[in-house]
Order: C-alpha cells, then structure tokens, then sequence
C-alpha cells in the first residue's frame, strides 16, 4: 500500500484519548474534530526532560527519511514504556503540490490525520500569510495616504509571501492604482517570510506582538530605520496570529502524541518548529523527539546555532539518519543503479555523512549516534562497510526499519538513545555572535560546510555596510543555501573541501532577530517541476484523495 492508503486505512484514537497520555485533559484542548486539537496552555520543560534531535545527510533523489524515523523512534520509546512526545514542522503547501510531497513521515511510520496534516490543517500558515500581507498592505496605503513616515519607496524590505510554489512572483510590481507610483516587488514562499520565524521564536503572545513590532519594515530617505510599530501594524497582527501561535496536537500510526507546528524549509528559512511547541513537549513529556530540515549543515546548524542558542535548549542526542543508496549517490554511482551493491561509490560517498558527523561532535560537541534507514536493496557488506568506517571514527551506527515495521523497526536505535541521553555534554556553537558579519558567515561555511573561502557580491558589501550601520552586526546569521550540497551549487555532491562560495546578498531581519546570508541562486520563492506533484492528485464523490505523498 501507498502511504496515504496505509493512513486512510488506519482508524486513529480520538485526540482526547491522545491528550490524557500526555496528561491533558479537554478543557485544556481547543478541538478541530475527533482527531486534531490545539493546546491552549504553555508549559515549561520538566527538570530532566530529555530533547533528542534528528537530522540527515544531505538529501539526495535517492531519500534519506528523516522525519520516518523521527516518528518510529518515537513510537519505539513509548512502546518502551516511556513517556514520549514529538515536536515536528508543519508542511507547507509548497513542496506538497510539487517535487518533494508531503512531511507526515511515511509507511507505518506516520503520523495522521496525514492528508489534513499535509492541507490546511487548523489553518496556521493562512494565518501567517493573512498577517504577513496585511503589514504589506499597511505599507503601501501609508504611502498612498501622504508617507508621513517618509519611507524611501526603494529601500522596501518586507516582502509579500504566499504558500504555493510560484516562479512568477519572484519578481512583480505592485502599486499599479491610479495614481500611485510602480514599484518592484518580490514575493516569497509563506515557510521564508519573516513573520513565520518570529512565530517559530515567539516564546507566548506578548512577546509575539513585540517581535512582530520590532519588524524593519524599510528605511526612510534620511537612512533611518522605519519598524512595523511606526504604522502601528503590531496588534492587528498579532490578533490574526493568536490561535495559529498554539502548538497542535495530533498523532502517530501508534497513538503517540505529537505536536505539529510551523517551521518548514531549513534551506531558506531556520527550519525549525515553533520554540512553544519543543518547550511544550519537554513539558508534558519526559523524551521530546524532534527534527530540523534537510542535512545537519542547515536544519541542526540552525536549531542549535539560532533556537538553542536563544532559547536555552540544548540536544541531549543527535540521531543523524542516512541511507545507503543516499551514500552511493554522493559517490558518484548512477541513480537508475543504487539497487546494486556497490562498495566503490559507497565508500567515495562516506565522507558526506562524516562531515555532518563531525559537525555535530567536533563542533557542537554534542553526543550522536547514527541510523541506517533500511531499504531492501541494501546488501550485508554495504552495511558492514558503513558501519566500519564509523567505528573507525568512534561513532555508533545501527539499522532501522521503521518503514515497514514502525516502532518496532526503531528498538535498537531507542535503546542506544536512551543510553545517550544519560551521558553529559557542554553545548558549543558554531561562531560568537558579537563577530563580524563575515566573520560568523566563513565560521559557518569553513566549520560546518568544509569551505575555504568566501566571495560577495557588491550589492551584498552595501548590505554589510548597511548593517554595520544600523548597529545590527551582532545579530545570529541564518544561511539560505541548497540543500542538495555544502556548496552553493546544488550538483556538486559528496564533500568537497577548501571550495568556494559566493553570498548573493543578506537580508535583515529585526523582529525574527537575525540576519539571512543568500548564497549562491538560492531563491525564497520556489518554482514548481516540469511535472509537479500536484497532477496526479486525484479526489473521488466521497472525498477520497489518492496521489497525495
């Protein structure tokens, strides 16, 4: 069966039965149907509450299946009697109507409702976007009605955003009424906007409003920064974002709880969940499973580089998940070949997965072990093979096949992850926030990505300047890159050392709290296939949807 036949199939708990094993009970749930709620109070982590973060290798045509495992281990601690809850990103239309399909995780590693999960779900990003296009709004009829504020109309910042795929809003006008002047705008994708990364950050509703405030929305033809406060634009907004900031509760194939909430997108955005969601499960949990996008050198930097660093957390183990056809690809084999063994490529794609490891342990010093998700072509000397040279580095590895068997593929894994978890660790970043801007930017690519040098363009040295200028410079930097290499370039695999990059440009972003390093092509509105997903969705007279991922 498909995945979506394996989730329709199943008969899920009501979310109130869900909600009592986290010990919830439904006056302290906003419901939306039997199977999805809301949580309406925050909680605080326990005293040892353990966080356990799973990441990959760089993803590759061939998969990796990071969020899968994240859900079959999960379910293979509760089975173990533990108390457990995930913390996942939300999915965004996006990539589910084009290449990548959705993020419920897959086979009987799930979690459901899967179809409503992957749609609208309780309505979070039309939330984001409704809020994000309003302060877009507000701009533009501040400078029709007179500009009191004088904003200079070519130093806009805030962009307009919306959750599909389009290559056409990449570049647009806007302003186009009579009378007003035209103006170039640049749309990007709900997941990038910066209103959904202060709603990732915000730590409750007040500091919400504060964040959304502090937005630099332009600057004014004397240089100086204009904030979405100086039109007033804060509480309206924050009144369309106040149910969407709840974190929502819904579950795994196997009935275990799970908060679903925002975050999707670590290449171009931080790529992380909401911060009350990971704060809440490690409140109502004793084990707090969670993942970041893509590979270790954009999801984990950021969770750990941004969200840890910001809001106290730290991982007590990293899960970094492979696969071996993933490994071949990065050696070089053909992809219409990775069925067969081939030990050559496999070992020419190793160290993709080993400069991820030394990410994690030579640079933030935190315990990982890794995971071999499973498929049925991998022979015994491929595993044997990746599990050698792990040894050889001192790093754990065993297999999982939570695909096809759930929790019950993940034992193993849950096993040397509760032992990891006792063990203690010193959290360390990746650079020193009060570092220049290019400094923390080379930090980042050398320490994380192997690079060796550096280039930017001129429109990113004015924008260094400008910071410099506004006294921004201390911000964290998060780096929009492809995901598909640790270079800008997204055909270059495996792991190249001392390469060079080149930063395109870097945005500021007051209210989020950080600055975002453009390299390379990268885009922050994607564009659709050739052939996008979204064609072969098919939906029957009794509201049965097949072709959705």
């Amino acid at each position: 069966m498909t995945d979506i036949e394996i989730a329709q199939n199943h008969t899920p708990q009501k979310i109130v039965d869900i909600a009592k094993k986290l010990g919830l009970c439904e006056d302290e749930l906003i419901l939306f149907g039997k199977y999805k709620a809301k949580i309406e109070k925050q909680f605080e982590p326990r005293k040892n509450s353990r966080l356990i973060l799973v990441t990959a290798i760089s993803p590759t045509k061939a998969g990796n299946g990071k969020t899968t495992v994240s859900i079959g281990l999960a379910d293979a601690l509760a089975q173990q009697g533990k108390s457990v809850c995930l913390a996942l990103r939300e999915p965004s239309l996006g990539p589910v109507f084009g290449i990548k399909g959705g993020a419920t995780g897959g086979g009987y590693s799930q979690i459901v409702p899967m179809a409503d999960i992957n749609l609208h779900f309780n309505g979070d990003f039309h939330a984001i976007t409704s809020a994000n296009n309003l302060l877009a709004s507000l701009i533009d009829n501040h400078i029709f009605q007179g500009n009191e504020l004088e904003i200079d109309k070519d130093k806009i910042f805030f962009k307009r955003c919306l959750d599909q795929n389009d290559r056409a809003l990449r570049v647009c006008t806007v302003s186009q009424t009579k009378g007003c002047e035209e103006r170039k705008e640049n749309f990007v994708i709900t997941a990038a906007s910066e209103v959904m990364a202060i709603m990732c950050l915000a730590t409750n509703l007040s500091d919400l409003k504060e964040r959304l405030g502090n937005i630099m929305i332009a600057q004014n033809i004397d240089g100086k920064p204009v904030y979405a406060k100086d039109l007033h634009a804060e509480d309206a907004m924050t009144i369309l974002l106040k149910d969407a900031l709840r974190p929502n509760l819904v579950q795994t194939l196997a009935g275990t709880p799970a908060l679903v909430h925002l975050g999707p997108f670590a290449n171009i955005a931080h790529g992380c969940n909401s911060v009350i969601a990971t704060r809440t499960a490690l409140g109502l949990a004793d084990y707090c499973v969670t993942e970041a996008g893509f590979g270790a050198d954009l999801g984990a930097e950021k969770f750990i580089d941004l969200k840890c660093r910001l809001n106290g957390l730290k991982p007590n183990c990293v899960v970094l998940v492979a696969t071996i056809r993933a490994l071949k690809l990065n050696g070089g084999a053909n992809e219409n070949e990775l069925a067969n063994e081939d030990l050559t490529a496999l070992k020419k794609g190793m160290p993709n997965l080993l400069q991820h490891l030394h990410a994690i342990k030579e640079v933030y010093k935190l315990p990982c072990i890794v995971t071999i998700n499973k498929f049925e072509t991998d022979t015994q000397k491929e595993i044997d093979l990746v599990k050698k040279i792990l040894s050889e580095n001192n790093t754990e590895c065993v297999q999982n096949e939570v695909w096809a068997k759930g929790g019950k593929g993940a034992r193993e894994l849950a096993e040397l992850v509760t032992k990891q978890c006792e063990s203690q660790c010193k959290l360390h970043f990746a650079y020193n926030t009060q570092d220049s801007v290019k400094q923390k930017i080379f930090d980042i690519a050398h320490k994380i990505y192997g690079a060796g040098k550096i280039n930017y363009s001129e429109k990113a040295e004015q924008s260094i300047e400008n910071i410099n200028n506004l006294g921004l410079s201390n911000l964290p930097i998060i780096m929009a890159k492809t995901q598909f290499s640790f270079t800008d370039n997204p055909k270059v695999l495996g792991a190249p050392k001392d390469f060079e990059m080149t930063v395109r440009d870097i945005e500021i972003r007051t209210g989020a709290g950080f600055l975002v390093a453009l390299l390379g092509d990268m885009m922050l509105m994607p564009a659709l296939g050739k052939s996008p997903a979204a064609l072969n969705m098919k939906i029957d007279e009794n509201e049965q949807i097949s072709g959705l991922f």
